[in-house]
């Protein structure tokens, strides 16, 4: 009998926090070799997008596959969002699925949780530094949380095209964080006064000049993940010590990085490490104040994976969900 999870009973249990441990081992495990993580299957029924993302997490007893949709016209035909996720959770042990979880939630908390081991491995160590975030919907709430627990800041930055979006932001991140939020001016300001800079919007072309990005800067790049949309200008690409989430994903689905390679500004050995290189101590991190460090996540199975086992556990010891008789 699997147990049914809502996205209120995965909101209730999931903390960033929590799900940076669990991402961070997942990451590990992709270095270690004691990861499963096949190619995402993509299909196509008439009127949308089916995504079916499994992995296998040895260590972590995480096997899992979440199941994402997308079809542009549920909210006016069905009244349903465009975009829904499932997660299905099993036990490696007989294969048995132990759990079904809303997956939206989920996704926004296991995707600022990577960019937040991220900054806790590349960006630097100093006291009190600025944030700032490109971006005021769900996912970036998702990289100032995590950025906030991975640095102690003394300040954030907001940009986005929409003042209503950066009013809520505000609103909302400021008490949750206990940090002064302000509205950024302009993309400039934030390169001039950040220490961190998360990209997190729907844009499919750069949305700053990397040339004036300061030295010592950290970068999470999280928005664009097709092979023609980039957040990330090839200037700010060459100036980077580039760490990836996984090359093969970088390679198939970031134009972040396969632009500048078309362009022949740089090739395949520009990207430095993944992510789990660094934090298994394969290849070194930061190697000075001065350096540029950037992040660019295309999103794993492994995080969610990770991540609902996380969720599986608390919730169980919590006595949250329903179990389904099936």
């Amino acid at each position: 009998m699997p147990l049914l999870l809502s996205r209120e009973d995965v909101i209730n249990v999931l903390e960033m926090k929590d799900c940076m441990e669990a991402v961070e081992k997942a990451f590990a495990e992709l270095a270690n070799g004691t990861a499963v993580l096949p190619l995402r299957i993509n299909i196509t029924p008439p009127d949308g997008l089916a995504l079916y993302m499994p992995a296998y997490l040895k260590d972590s007893g995480a096997l899992a596959c979440k199941v994402v949709t997308v079809y542009k016209n549920n909210p006016k035909q069905h009244n349903m969002p465009t975009t829904i996720g499932k997660v299905l959770l099993q036990d490696p042990a007989t294969g048995d699925v132990i759990c079904i979880m809303d997956g939206g939630y989920l996704t926004a908390v296991r995707t600022g949780a990577a960019s937040g081991v991220a900054a806790k491995y590349l960006a630097r160590d100093d006291k009190r530094q600025i944030a700032g975030i490109f971006g005021a919907g769900v996912q970036a709430k998702m990289q100032l949380w995590a950025t906030a627990e991975a640095r102690e800041l003394s300040k954030a930055f907001v940009y986005d095209i929409s003042d209503e979006a950066i009013k809520s932001f505000i609103a909302e991140m400021g008490p949750k964080l206990d940090i002064e939020i302000a509205k950024a001016t302009s993309a400039d300001q934030i390169l001039a006064q950040c220490d961190i800079i998360c990209t997190a919007t729907s844009s499919s072309t750069p949305i700053f000049d990397g040339s004036k990005a300061r030295e010592g800067t950290h970068i999470n790049g999280i928005g664009s993940h097709t092979p023609n949309a980039r957040e990330l200008d090839t200037a700010i690409i060459k100036r980077s010590k580039f760490v990836a989430d996984s090359y093969e994903a970088c390679l198939k689905e970031a134009g972040d990085i396969m632009i500048p390679i078309q362009e022949g500004a740089i090739n395949k050995s520009h990207m430095y490490a993944e992510l789990g290189e660094i934090i298994t101590g394969k290849k070194p991190g930061r190697a000075g104040d001065s350096e540029i460090t950037l992040f660019k996540s295309n999103g794993l199975a492994i995080q969610d994976a990770a991540t609902a086992k996380l969720v599986y556990d608390k919730a169980v010891r919590a006595g949250v969900g329903i179990e389904a008789k099936i």
